[in-house]
This record gives C-alpha cells, sequence and structure tokens, in this order.
C-alpha cells in the first residue's frame, strides 16, 4: 500500500516515548517468537514488564577481579550510595563479597553497620567445604557458590569428571541448606556447556532439593556467561542462546523467574543487551557492577540496567538516578578510576556536543540533541565544547549557559561575531589543534562583553 504524506499542524514528538523528564520508555506491540525443540514458543516481553525484576550487584567482588582493591572505607561508601541508588523497593536487591582476607570480612562488617534494608549482604565462594565455613562464620544468610558447568571447566580446570563435579555441588549445596543458608548455585561457562547432559539435571536436581525447604532458602540459579558468547538472536541455537537457554532452565529445570540470574561479560560488546534481554525472556534478577568492572572486559553496568529498568517498567520506583552521577564522581575523585569521558551517563562529556550544527539545534530546543533531561535525572545540564567544529552556533551556546542567560536575554550571532571570529582564527591562522578553554573564553567575555562579565563578577563576589 502507497503511504500518503502527513503533514500536521503541530509536530509528533512520540511523547508517549519520549517524555523529556523522564527516561525514554520502552514499548512493545507484540510478542517474541523462538522456535524451540521444534516447537513454537511465544515470550511475551509485557508479562516480562509485569514481574518484580531487580538488579544483583557484584561491585565488590567481581569487580574487584578487575582492578586494585577498595578500602574499606571505599566499599562502605559505595555500598551506601548503591542503597540510595536502588530506592526503597530495593531496585538494586543483593550484593556480593568475597569472603578471603580479613580485609574482605571488615568490609562486610562495615556495610552491615549501616543498617540498611537493601542490598541485602551476600557471599562468594568456591564449592569446597573450607570456604563455606567462611561463610558460617559470619553468619550470612546467602551466599553464591561456584559450580562450574562446562567441560572446558569440569575436565580441565577443576580436572573432574561430570558425575564427581554434579556430586561435589550437591553436596556442598546441601551442606549449606541443613545450616540455614540459602545456596546461589552460580553456572559458570554456561553458554559453553552442555546443557541437556549436564546442566538440565543438575537444576532440576536443585529443584527437586528445594521443595524439601521453606521459601527463604530455596535454592537460587545465576546463568554466567563467563566469556560473552550470550547471543539474543532468533533461532540462535544452544547453549549460545539465551531465549533458549532460559526456557530450557525455567520449564525443563523446574527453576522460576524469581530464582534466576543472569551474570554477563562483554567480551563481544553484548553485555549489556544481553542481561536486559533475559530479563524478558524470563529471568528475574540481573547481575551487574558499577560502570561496568569485572574481570576481562567487564558486566553489565549498573548504572545502565537502573536507566533500563526504568525504561522498562515506567517507573522510577524511588531510584534517585542523581546518585549515578555522585557514584561516578566519587569513583573518579576519591578512587582515582580514570572514567572515560564519553561513558554514558558518567563520563564528563557523555552529553557534551563539540560540532556547531548540534549547538545550534540546542540553543533552539535541547530535546533536539540531549537523551532526556541530563539536568534533573542526573545532575548534569548539556554542555557544549569549543572547538574547530562548534562555529558560531557553539559559541551562542555556550557564552549563553555560561552567562545564565534565560529567554529574551540570551545573546544571538551578531551580538557575539568577534568571540566567534577569535575561535576560528585559533584554528585557522594559529593551527590549533585542542579545545578552546573557559578560561581563554571567559577572558573573550572580559573584552567583547564588559558589561556582561562585570555582572558576573558581581554575581560571583555575592557571599
Amino acid at each position: 500500500m502507497k503511504k500518503q504524506l502527513v503533514n500536521p499542524e503541530r509536530p509528533n514528538l512520540f511523547e508517549d516515548t519520549f517524555d523529556y523528564d523522564s527516561v525514554p520508555r520502552i514499548l512493545f506491540d507484540g510478542k517474541i517468537l523462538e522456535e524451540i525443540d521444534g516447537e513454537l514458543i511465544t515470550f511475551d516481553p509485557k508479562e516480562a514488564i509485569g514481574r518484580e525484576l531487580v538488579i544483583s550487584d557484584t561491585t565488590f567482588r567481581d569487580g574487584q577481579q578487575a582492578r586494585p582493591p577498595y578500602t574499606r572505607e571505599q566499599t562502605v561508601k559505595l555500598f551506601e550510595m548503591l542503597s540510595r541508588l536502588g530506592g526503597p523497593k530495593g531496585v538494586v536487591r543483593y550484593t556480593e563479597f568475597f569472603l578471603y582476607s580479613e580485609k574482605d570480612r571488615a568490609a562486610v562488617e562495615g556495610c552491615r553497620d549501616l543498617g540498611v534494608e537493601y542490598p541485602r549482604i551476600t557471599g562468594w565462594i568456591r564449592a569446597e567445604p573450607g570456604d563455606f565455613r567462611l561463610v558460617r562464620d559470619m553468619e550470612l544468610g546467602e551466599t553464591g557458590v561456584l559450580t562450574s558447568c562446562s567441560d572446558y571447566h569440569i575436565f580441565y580446570k577443576l580436572r573432574k569428571d561430570r558425575r564427581r563435579a554434579f556430586d561435589d555441588y550437591i553436596r556442598l549445596v546441601e551442606t549449606a541448606l541443613e545450616a540455614g543458608v540459602r545456596v546461589r548455585c552460580h553456572l559458570e561457562d554456561v553458554t559453553r556447556a552442555d546443557i541437556e547432559g549436564f546442566v538440565l539435571p543438575f537444576v532440576q536436581r536443585l529443584a527437586e532439593i528445594s521443595e524439601q525447604v521453606p521459601d527463604e532458602l530455596k535454592v537460587k540459579v545465576r546463568l554466567c556467561d563467563t566469556m560473552g558468547f550470550g547471543l539474543t538472536y532468533p533461532g540462535a541455537t544452544l547453549p549460545r542462546s539465551i531465549p533458549k537457554l532460559i526456557y530450557k532452565v525455567t520449564n525443563e529445570g523446574g527453576i522460576p523467574p524469581e530464582r534466576l540470574e543472569w551474570h554477563g561479560h562483554n567480551d563481544f560488546h553484548k553485555v549489556h543487551i544481553n542481561a536486559a534481554s533475559a530479563w524478558l525472556y524470563g529471568c528475574d534478577i540481573l547481575n551487574a557492577s558499577l560502570l561496568g568492572f569485572g574481570e576481562r572486559t567487564g558486566n553489565p553496568p549498573l548504572e545502565a540496567a537502573i536507566i533500563e529498568y526504568m525504561g522498562l517498567k515506567g517507573d522510577d520506583a524511588g531510584i534517585d538516578t542523581r546518585v549515578i552521577t555522585e557514584i561516578a564522581e566519587y569513583l573518579r575523585n576519591e578512587v582515582g578510576v580514570a572514567v572515560p569521558a564519553d561513558y554514558p551517563f558518567v563520563g564528563s562529556a557523555f552529553n557534551m556536543t563539540r560540532a556547531g550544527i548540534h549547538a545550534g539545534g540546542l540553543e533552539r530546543d535541547e530535546r533536539i540533541y540531549n537523551i532526556f533531561n541530563t539536568e534533573k535525572l542526573l545532575g548534569r545540564p548539556v554542555r557544549v565544547a569549543i572547538t574547530d567544529k562548534s562555529g558560531i552556533d557553539g559559541v551562542v551556546k555556550w557564552v549563553n549557559d555560561f552567562l545564565g542567560l534565560e529567554g529574551k536575554e540570551r545573546l544571538g550571532k551578531i551580538q557575539l561575531v568577534k568571540i566567534g571570529r577569535w575561535v576560528v582564527d585559533q584554528y585557522e591562522k594559529h593551527d590549533r589543534v585542542t579545545a578552546i578553554s573557559e578560561e581563554e573564553l571567559v577572558e573573550q567575555i572580559r573584552l567583547h562583553l564588559p558589561k556582561h562579565y562585570e555582572r558576573l563578577s558581581l554575581k560571583k563576589a555575592k557571599p
């Protein structure tokens, strides 16, 4: 059918999706189809969104494997900020800790002393009785247990066969449950594992054991895409297919969505989309770390998971997104983390434009070139950097924003032409290759806009 041009009197801004003061909504108008074992299976994203989706944190476990260790004080501060970020409903529901060193255990005690409800503190151990004693001694109510499931790990790392690994894992699970500790089995390297021959028999046994214990002790399963091999593509085969993997574990393995967790890595640049897709395909818990720190290429970024949650749910659940900026500034200024300038949501220049045509658009309507109201949601107003690509539009935007001019007070191109000419000359006559600094632009304001400079100086001088 040939379509006819529609010429509305008012622009269609799709504001049901792009409400500027909120995270853009993620909306669905159909079901996702996937053929599994010759049967066409439907996944309804709307049903997934209706479940209680939550985030678990691995900043202090997997995240610690990718960088110098946090001090006790840094761990406690980051934990406190995670609690505020997750809000009163505990969207950031759990976090996990190593327990091996005295420093690890002191950090756990420091976080406990805060007395916050969320995130709940859990441990991480290998499937060894000696490791479990650490959990018992710390009196933790839940611990992750490394239950590697691919033959790469079982045969070559553990030097066992499948039967011995299976029995050792189950023995440790039963020991923990007898002690009143909930177990979260980490199926390491699941996207290279024999799903029918090892994973399903193992999780089915976990489901059987869970039937014999109270709800608060029922075993959880974490699907660990250790090497980032997971795929969301329809028609992809097991063990890499995320839809098929989650379907098998929930429908044949007997592990319900609320006890199923996804843990990914970014080796193939798929870490966030794989994790978010796991939510949609039947996994309620998304494991992530602050700024995506994790072994090798990293884990799903927790701040991205927060934004994704809000987009899917259409609800902030009491989340204070400005804490994302607070965390980034703390990591940068107090911990010494080098945050890439263009890193989404937290980089120093993530919402900064250098192109003149973009600056001109921002001057007309900020929504044109800003993802959402970053000043409201992240405490980060949109910014312009002045380079050889900025043009007069970039200068106009920068000067007006710096001077805090609004409405009719804002200066136009003609009033700022001399500053614009000076910028052009820096690159055309002096072969400059760096951006213009704030100090240099302020000096140009002093020279060419003396009244505005004087007013700005008086404003800053007021106590």
